[in-house]
Formats: structure tokens, C-alpha cells, sequence
């Protein structure tokens, strides 16, 4: 015994370290293979056909008036704009089956990266329902987040912030409790206007 203490219990798991995943990061044979079969996938039966039933949709709703055509292009650049977002979703969309491919490669360091990502978010209790640490205390309802950066100022010294409501009365640039005094115009029938 060297005098350290050895606390691990002889049977227990050790993790493995994640792969380091990088720019510099070369992929094995079969990670090329996954990658180029998803691309193919992804093309052929999710950015196809949604971008076909956009195009589609889009001519519909432009025939039908709901969408105006372009006076001098036509339809043309709403199709090709509802086109070039069909593709775009049909690869998103493909992401989750992609990620599952790689998943059960079994020697990939992608795939180990991965899985331990996925262990590690579901180890955590609440990992999706927790609220942000830094969240601010201006209202229930407010979805502002605050700077960490403030965690080492003390939060005493200032003051809580209290919104002053609005009101559309106030101006100002003008005095409070000041009222503008508005002239009655009378007007005769032949155009003749006063001040009362």
C-alpha cells in the first residue's frame, strides 16, 4: 500500500473520457459511409418531397389570390423561395434519424460522443425543465435573462427595478399636472372663424 486510500468499489463502471469531436476531426470509413448515406437519405425522401408539396402549396395559394404574384417575375420567386425552405426543413428534419445512425456505429468516436451526450443530459434530474440561473426578477411573466457577470457584485447595493406603467397621457417632454388649454373655434356659415 502506497498510503492512499482506494475508495472505488472493485466491480463498479468507469467513463470513458468523450472523444474530443473537432474541426481537425478526421472520420473513420464507416462514419464517411453513415454521413454519405444520411445526405442521400435526407435528399431523397425529406428535402424532395417538401419541397415539391411547398412549391405546390404556394402555386396554390398564389392561383387562388391568397398570395400575390410579382407584376414583372411572376410566382417564380415565391416558389423558389418556398422551395429553397422546403429543402432546408427536409434536412433539419433528418438530423434525429442521422444522430440514431451514428449512434450504433460501434467502434465511432462520433457515435460514442454521441451516446455519452445522451447519457449525461438524461443522468441529470430535470436537465429539460429547469429554469435559467440567471433569470430576472423584474416580473413573472418577463423572459429576460441577466448577465452572469453580475453574480460578483453584491445585490444589495442596488436597487430593485420597479417598471413604471404607462400611460398614454403623459408626455415627457411637458411638465406633469399642466393641462394644455385648447381654443373653441367657432365657425359661421359664410367660412368666418373666432376665439371664444
Amino acid at each position: 500500500m502506497n498510503g492512499r486510500a482506494d475508495f472505488r468499489e472493485p466491480n463498479a463502471e468507469v467513463a470513458r473520457p468523450i472523444p474530443h469531436i473537432g474541426a481537425d476531426y478526421i472520420p473513420t470509413e464507416e462514419e464517411r459511409r453513415v454521413f454519405a448515406e444520411c445526405n442521400d437519405e435526407s435528399f431523397w425522401f425529406r428535402s424532395v418531397p417538401l419541397a415539391a408539396t411547398s412549391m405546390l402549396i404556394t402555386q396554390g395559394l398564389i392561383s387562388k389570390g391568397f398570395l400575390s404574384s410579382h407584376p414583372k417575375y411572376g410566382s417564380i420567386p415565391k416558389l423558389i423561395f418556398a422551395c429553397i425552405m422546403g429543402y432546408f426543413a427536409g434536412k433539419l428534419s433528418y438530423v434525429k434519424t442521422c444522430q440514431e445512425k451514428f449512434k450504433h456505429l460501434e467502434n465511432s468516436p462520433l457515435g460514442e460522443a454521441l451516446r455519452s451526450g445522451q447519457a449525461r443530459r438524461a443522468a441529470v434530474p430535470g436537465y429539460y425543465s429547469q429554469k435559467p440561473r440567471y433569470e430576472s426578477n423584474v416580473s413573472d411573466h418577463s423572459s429576460f435573462v441577466t448577465a452572469p457577470a453580475a453574480d460578483n457584485m453584491d445585490k444589495e447595493k442596488f436597487p430593485r427595478y420597479e417598471p413604471i406603467p404607462f400611460s398614454s397621457s403623459m408626455n415627457e417632454s411637458t411638465p406633469t399636472g399642466i393641462t394644455d388649454h385648447i381654443a373653441q373655434v367657432k365657425v359661421n356659415k359664410y367660412g368666418d372663424a373666432w376665439d371664444e
